[in-house]
């Protein structure tokens, strides 16, 4: 989840592009011409990117390091906790750095986004390509490693830009909520194309892999016979192949909205100079409880989605023998998900946020449940991921496996031991922690209306006090 970066928040009171009034409006607003359609499109379309890279990393870089890469368990588990940390500090980093950038020809924010999106594609496809068997293994781990951490890099470059774009595409606030709803169902249509494209394209191979596993020795990689290596290089093309796929979309979307979209001078300019310094400013946030609060659920809540969505694939395929159908499964799961988001917004809006949140969650935990009890039953599963699908909400954490070696056809009861561990009882004690941390957030939803009262309220105050002008 991406933080507010410095200057995003819109100011009240629109004013010209030098910086006065607008005159001609009684409430001291200026008459916008509206957001035409294609420029909503155009902006909706540059949200891609981030969305079809993140599932497709989210559920396939793990076995994809595992099984195909064949690294160790640690170094597999270290590269994804130390590349999702490095985006932790990273996505901050470049917010503030946008903000203390000058405003250039093409505007502040865009000339960061096509800059970005070069390196962007570039690190993606170095991270799913495979570097030669004879390479020593901790030179495999820096390779990964420095590979993830520059894709995550530039995709906050690319990403953190385009978040703080809405406000400065022009027209009225009810052109960017317009704007933001289409970026919105871009970015759900995004999660199908990206998981959906990279497991069909591999989750084939995988099962061919699997298959291999009935010669005589139960080993699989690390034999010598020709059909098993031949089945493991035809994987990993496969794994590149997905990946200049979605590489050529992540151009194809920033050159849409680089020539549809203009960046505008946005109200007073926001995009200025900082007034405070940053460590200041991460100290007002963080002294607001409430936000601490809301933060807290989101962090435990979005860490349980992620550890079950990264597992997910390497489970159905070794503990659940389900090795050829687990692209399937991630794909209706997906669907399920998108196509449950106006029954959730209903809810939301008829029950409360908090009551939408308590039964969203919850219904995902009989689906872990079974899921990790079951195996070999895919209409089953299908049953249980339009559950988990429906609870989806927020989509890389891997401890080691008890004893795991991706040479191995059948794995220690150790393993498969483990692997229903992290799918279930984890990921159920993570969401149980966000939602009674969520259950004491102070704003429900009679407190919010109450807070709007007061604002329209102090609000019109201010324009009764002050005819004509309009206060930031």
């Amino acid at each position: 989840m991406l933080p507010d970066r410095p200057g995003r928040a819109p100011l009240p009171g629109l004013t010209h592009a030098g910086g006065s009034p607008a005159a001609g409006s009684s409430r001291g607003e200026m008459q916008l011409a509206p957001l035409p359609f294609y420029r909503k499109l155009c902006y909706a379309i540059g949200g891609a990117p981030y969305q079809m890279t993140g599932n497709a990393l989210g559920f396939f870089l793990q076995i994809f390091l595992l099984d195909v890469v064949q690294l160790e368990p640690f170094h597999s588990s270290l590269i994804l906790f130390l590349g999702r940390a490095w985006d932790a500090v990273t996505d901050p980093a470049v917010g503030f750095l946008i903000s203390k950038s000058p405003r250039r020809r093409l505007g502040k924010l865009i000339p960061w986004i096509v800059s970005s999106t070069p390196f962007g594609v570039v690190f993606y496809c170095l991270v799913w390509s495979t570097p030669s068997d004879t390479m020593p293994v901790s030179l495999k781990f820096l390779w990964y490693l420095t590979m993830y951490c520059f894709f995550q890099t530039s995709m906050s470059c690319y990403h953190v830009p385009y978040s703080s774009l809405t406000m400065f595409l022009g027209g009225n606030q009810r052109d960017r909520d317009s704007a933001t709803a289409y970026r919105m169902g871009v970015e759900v249509f995004s999660t199908l194309v990206g998981s959906g494209i990279q497991g069909q394209i591999v989750g084939g191979y995988h099962a061919s892999m699997m298959k291999s596993c009935s010669v005589p020795n139960g080993t699989l990689y690390n034999s010598t016979f020709p059909g098993l290596t031949d089945t493991l290089e035809n994987t990993r093309k496969a794994y590149v192949i997905a990946s200049v796929v979605l590489g050529s979309l992540y151009c194809m979307a920033c050159l849409i909205l680089f020539l549809g979209v203009k960046e505008q001078p946005g109200p007073l300019s926001p995009l200025g100079k900082t007034q405070l310094p940053f460590f200041h400013s991460l100290r007002i946030i963080l002294g607001h409880l409430p936000y601490v609060w809301l933060l807290g659920g989101f962090l435990f809540m979005s860490l349980a989605f992620q550890i079950a969505q990264g597992i997910f694939a390497f489970f159905c395929t070794h503990a659940a023998g389900l090795a050829g159908r687990f692209q399937h499964l991630v794909l209706i799961m997906l669907v399920v998900a998108s196509l449950s988001i106006p029954f959730w917004q209903w809810f939301l809006v008829r029950f409360g946020k908090k009551t939408a949140v308590f039964v969203g969650l919850s219904l995902i935990i009989p689906a872990l449940i079974v899921i990790t009890l079951v195996r070999h039953n895919f209409l089953l599963f299908v049953f249980m991921v339009i559950l988990a699908g429906c609870s989806m909400a927020v989509l890389y954490l891997l401890p080691c496996f008890a004893g795991y070696r991706a040479s191995d056809c059948t794995h220690n009861p150790s393993v498969i031991l483990t692997l229903q561990i992290l799918m279930a009882p984890v990921p159920i004690t993570l969401l149980l922690i966000a939602m009674a941390i969520l259950r004491f957030y102070p704003i429900d939803e009679e407190r919010r209306k109450q807070m709007r009262v007061e604002m329209e309220a102090a609000s019109n105050w201010v324009k009764n006090e002050n005819p004509g002008e309009t206060k930031p």
